[in-house]
């Protein structure tokens, strides 16, 4: 009798922490801008996503206790191909709630959907109406709507970068949560796609913007040329022997945040190629989540009391 209670209490456990996280749809059912109106499917393998048939965010609550109020939309990687939600979404996230801070992993259409209209707007306009749906329920879930950050990795980097300089509203819904801004207070970019010029990540550029984009269409997408004076605070993480995205990309960054006079944080390590993580990196690599828990500390963004 002892060991079956034992085991329904796992099972119970196990259960309630498994669905800690909330699934949150973007779009009322009709009303998705860029759409065909076409019935996509979920195409899941391998802890990545292929294909989004209903944009969302998976919303990962930290304890009542250690709310700090501060929270992060986190955006995957995978090149605009693909999301890798585990490992550079879920993972983060749980880490995030450690810190005290709520997490929601964003699920965005990818530009290659068959329901599409414009490939290359579809993102930022799940990434802009996600901002705006975590302001609307901040006081509900214990939020300071001032505190609300955007963190991105790889091609997620280039989505969380897009939103953190975008000044064209593109996802209006025609429903109250219009009326929320969609802008990040802080930006947190681990090896981020940023040019989409001399330094691209080709795989993420013709997956964005298709095979021959327009000059004007690679400028707007090129985000260090969109960096102003009220572009975000930012803390940037590279590895010097990233072979896949130029470490380039977050020094022409970090310099027009500078130029403009936006306090960031960048840090280029010797090793970790385009696989860093939360765990598990080389050598001073792994550092980068203490000195990225530091600078949100000395940034007010996370207190030791409310």
């Amino acid at each position: 009798m002892i060991k079956t209670i034992s085991i329904l209490s796992y099972v119970l456990l196990f259960h309630f922490f498994c669905v800690g996280q909330e699934r949150i749809n973007l779009w009322p059912q009709g009303k998705m801008p860029n759409s065909k109106r076409i019935d996509v499917q979920d195409s899941i393998a391998n802890e990545r996503i292929y294909q989004v048939g209903r944009p969302r965010i998976q919303a990962f609550f930290t304890s009542q206790q250690e709310n700090k109020g501060t929270a992060v939309l986190i955006i995957p990687g995978g090149g605009y191909s693909r999301l890798a939600y585990q490992v550079s979404g879920y993972q983060l996230a749980k880490w995030f709630n450690t810190l005290g801070m709520h997490a929601f992993v964003l699920e965005h259409r990818l530009p290659h959907s068959p329901d599409v209209q414009q490939r290359e707007l579809a993102p930022l306009q799940d990434a802009q109406r996600a901002m705006r749906i975590i302001r609307r329920n901040a006081l509900q879930w214990g939020i300071d709507p001032l505190r609300i950050g955007v963190m991105g990795s790889s091609a997620g980097g280039h989505l969380a970068a897009t939103l953190s300089t975008c000044q064209k509203d593109i996802s209006e819904a025609g429903d109250s949560t219009d009326s929320y801004d969609y802008a990040p207070a802080f930006q947190i970019l681990i090896s981020p796609v940023i040019d989409m010029g001399e330094y691209a990540h080709m795989g993420s550029r013709v997956q964005l913007l298709g095979e021959n984009p327009n000059p004007a269409l690679l400028n707007q997408f090129s985000l260090h040329r969109q960096v102003r004076k009220d572009t975000p605070r930012a803390f940037i993480v590279h590895a010097f022997n990233d072979n896949a995205v130029s470490a380039k990309n977050s020094l022409l960054y970090y310099d027009k945040l500078l130029e403009s006079g936006v306090s960031s944080s960048l840090h280029i390590f010797p090793h970790g190629k385009h696989a860093i993580a939360l765990r598990d990196n080389p050598g001073s690599t792994q550092s980068w989540v203490d000195l990225c828990e530091k600078w949100l500390m000395e940034n007010d963004f996370v207190t030791s009391s409310r």
